[in-house]
């Protein structure tokens, strides 16, 4: 009876056992992105927010590659801003920021990996991301099912051949808009066809230094624009995750047809730019005094 116990009790450990050390051993194959990451700040010059290109200053010193057309739009939107307007950003009015902007995260972000998906978590306006490394191709319908933050793909290489992943390839598509790259209204062209290829890998000098590779292909450029974001960790290992933005509290921006106006502190409309004219008050009784 007693060795009966014992073989089952061996049984079980043995049963319980192998899937745990398999899982280590595929988990030890993947980088440690472990804890809270945070974008590595740098001076955006005159204009305020987080610029695309981390290391060139906002607004016209990003040297955005835009086709003519949209320069325009872009020098528009510059002007919109000058005079105290949103510059066409879509996040004014709480519309998530899209890809490839949610990579500059505002607040902390928190890299899940999981053998067939990838998860990229951002406490801001729906920035979170699914990034499938299952070994699936784009679906069929894509199109029809847009979302700000697109459809990702992406798989692990080893590119030292030491048997370890050292990046993360991804290529997302299937996203819609209105999009910018930053607040100061860069645009990405309204067909929505654009194509974003990421290298996502740790620094080879610094385990607590990660690098984003992201090029964009869109019809508003004239080349694929490619920058480089960092990220640092924070030193623990117990990280708290204080930041939890819900758009809508206390956002003082009120959208109305194509203007957007300002919520004041008594809780009346007024004008967010100059000379901007009043909404359309065809359905108010005027003559209510």
């Amino acid at each position: 009876m007693l060795l009966r116990q014992l073989t089952c009790a061996t049984a079980l450990a043995a049963a319980v056992l192998t899937p745990i050390g398999a899982r280590a051993l595929e988990e030890s194959k993947y980088p440690d992105l472990k804890g809270q990451w945070t974008r590595v700040a740098v001076p955006s010059g005159r204009y305020p927010g987080v610029q695309y290109d981390p290391h060139k200053p906002a607004g016209p010193g990003q040297d955005a590659p835009l086709t003519p057309e949209y320069q325009a739009i872009f020098e528009a939107n510059l002007a919109d801003q000058a005079l105290g307007g949103q510059a066409g950003d879509p996040t004014a009015w709480c519309l998530a920021p899209g890809m490839p902007r949610i990579m500059g995260p505002y607040g902390t972000m928190e890299i899940v990996v999981l053998p067939e998906t990838t998860y990229i978590l951002i406490d801001h306006i729906h920035d979170s991301r699914r990034i499938y490394t299952d070994g699936r191709d784009f679906p069929a319908g894509m199109e029809e099912n847009p979302q700000f933050a697109g459809y990702s793909i992406g798989r692990w290489v080893d590119e030292d051949n030491d048997g370890r992943y050292d990046a993360l390839i991804v290529e997302t598509r299937g996203m819609k808009g209105p999009r910018t790259y930053e607040m100061t209204g860069i645009p990405l062209h309204d067909d929505n066809q654009t194509i974003i290829r990421e290298r996502i890998y740790v620094d080879k000098t610094d385990p607590n230094m990660l690098h984003d590779e992201i090029a964009t292909i869109d019809h508003a450029l004239t080349r694929p624009w490619i920058v480089t974001k960092d990220y640092r960790r924070r030193p623990t290992d117990q990280p708290i995750w204080w930041y939890e933005q819900v758009c809508g509290e206390n956002n003082v921006h009120v959208r109305i047809g194509d203007e957007i106006y300002f919520l004041s502190g008594d809780g009346l409309l007024m004008p967010s730019k100059k000379d901007q004219p009043p909404p359309d008050l065809r359905y108010f009784d005027k003559s209510r005094k």
